[in-house]
């Protein structure tokens, strides 16, 4: 996997699959907003959504008053979908065409959102470089909300092999710079009706 081109396969499968198509699609990311809820984060905080593509969250945190949205993903095609179905709002997005792994950030962020782009990382480089990017991103004391595939999940996911977590595994992986709040499993339904286990934790930048 090592000359795996990871942009052209993202793009290729938003080109070739509807919204509603993809083993991800999620119109309520209800566990995603809990978090913002739980946390109580300001409307005015500074939101990074990773891997975020065409995700229904944009739209959820604009209905709740959220104001500063980045929406991060290394395939255009997605960003384009969720920027025509958004419309007039899609200006007050901030759109971001990048790999999460070598992604420069030039701002620094109150809250960062990552649903299923970190279980795509398999080679420990790039795990470490995103990882650096992730505590350089976040403000002291941010949070740091991530949901992967977990051990009793799949293996793969779009053809391609994934890195299963749990509680414990994840917590090592970021223990060097974030203090675990709290992780919790939840089951996804995906559109062909197939259940998913995934694991969210979140941090806090220590």
């Amino acid at each position: 996997m090592d000359n795996f081109d990871r942009k052209k396969h993202w793009e290729n499968i938003y080109h070739t699959k509807e919204t509603n198509e993809v083993s991800w699609y999620q119109p309520n990311p209800a566990t995603s907003l809990d978090f913002f809820q739980q946390f109580d984060i300001p409307k005015s905080a500074r939101i990074i959504d990773i891997g975020g593509g065409d995700s229904y969250l944009v739209d959820h945190l604009f209905d709740l008053g959220y104001q500063d949205i980045t929406v991060l993903d290394i395939s255009e095609s997605a960003l384009e979908k969720a920027k025509l179905r958004l419309g007039d709002r899609a200006n007050k997005v901030k759109w971001i065409v990048a790999d999460a792994v070598t992604f420069k950030p030039t701002e620094k962020y109150d809250f960062w959102h990552d649903r299923a782009a970190f279980h795509f990382l398999t080679q420990e480089q790039d795990i470490e470089n995103y990882i650096d990017n992730v505590q350089q991103s976040i403000k002291p004391n941010g949070i740091l909300v991530i949901g992967t595939f977990s051990e009793q999940g799949p293996k793969k996911c779009s053809g391609i092999e994934i890195k299963q977590y749990s509680e414990t595994t994840m917590t090592d992986r970021l223990k060097k710079y974030f203090e675990k709040i709290k992780c919790i499993t939840v089951d996804h339904t995906t559109p062909s009706d197939t259940i998913q286990n995934f694991v969210f934790c979140s941090f806090r930048k220590s």
